[in-house]
């Protein structure tokens, strides 16, 4: 019957009736490991990877040895440590509960009525107000005493430059572009005819390409929409909403709000 060796290095199964002192080849030193090292103290090879060190082959021939060597004996606890054990102070177990979780809040329905909020106009707009409200009654006066067409003032249509000479300058032809000017990707042309040049002098010069009557007179077209720059950020019970509106007349402004919606007209 085959019995296993112990002996370090050589862990081979071997026959007890064929055993001598040549049979076995193991290191009957300790193994060592130091500064990363690893190897036996009856040699001086050393490695520093694990599985190098398993397979270095031992350095000393024997007889096989089928005895297991004793398994280190663990120290026993002395009275001593026991009494320094019940000296530790101990603890009562102090069990925390999680707070309950709060209940679901129901979403107020988008339904309900909208209310109007209170405005209130700060002293620097209503300063901005009255200034805009006296340049804008000035232009008003000047637009109605420069009705007459002045000798001198240029077409506005675009392209054309033909000026005012008296009444027979209204019957001449216009030759203008009723399209916008373009400037893209270094090129500038009329989206009208869309001759394309790089020269800004050369695009200025360009003849217009639509023939209609001249416009001595350009009037304004009324209100614009203008969009606002706005932005908002939410605390923990409140929402800031910023809108950014220069001179905004409180009369025709208003903001109307419920629990989930906000409108708001400037």
């Amino acid at each position: 019957m085959d019995l296993l060796c112990y002996n370090r290095g050589c862990g081979q199964r071997f026959d007890p009736a064929t055993n001598t002192e040549e049979s076995c080849i193991y290191h009957p030193g300790v193994p060592v490991f130091h500064d990363a090292l690893k190897g036996w103290s009856c040699c001086k090879r050393r490695t520093t990877d694990f599985s190098d060190f398993l397979s270095i082959k031992g350095c000393t021939k024997g007889f096989h040895n089928s005895e297991k060597p004793p398994e280190p004996v663990k120290p026993e606890v002395t009275s001593e440590r026991k009494e320094l054990a019940d000296l530790k102070p101990k603890f009562q177990e102090h069990i925390i509960q999680a707070p309950k979780p709060v209940e679901a809040i129901q979403r107020p329905s988008s339904d309900e009525p909208m209310s109007c909020l209170q405005l209130k106009v700060s002293a620097s707009l209503k300063q901005s107000l009255e200034k805009l409200k006296l340049s804008s009654e000035n232009e008003i006066k000047k637009e109605d005493d420069s009705d007459e067409i002045k000798i001198g003032t240029p077409c506005k249509n675009a392209g054309c430059s033909k000026t005012f000479e008296g009444p027979a300058s209204t019957e001449d032809a216009c030759i203008y572009h009723a399209g916008v000017p373009i400037f893209h990707e270094g090129m500038k042309y009329w989206s009208c005819c869309k001759r394309k040049t790089s020269d800004f002098n050369t695009f200025l010069a360009q003849e217009g390409c639509t023939t209609g009557t001249h416009l001595w007179i350009k009037k304004d077209a009324g209100k614009k929409m203008v969009p606002c720059r706005h932005d908002w950020h939410q605390t923990g019970r409140e929402v800031i909403i910023s809108i950014y509106a220069k001179n905004s007349i409180p009369e025709l402004s208003r903001v109307e709000a419920n629990s989930t919606l906000l409108n708001i007209h400037i």
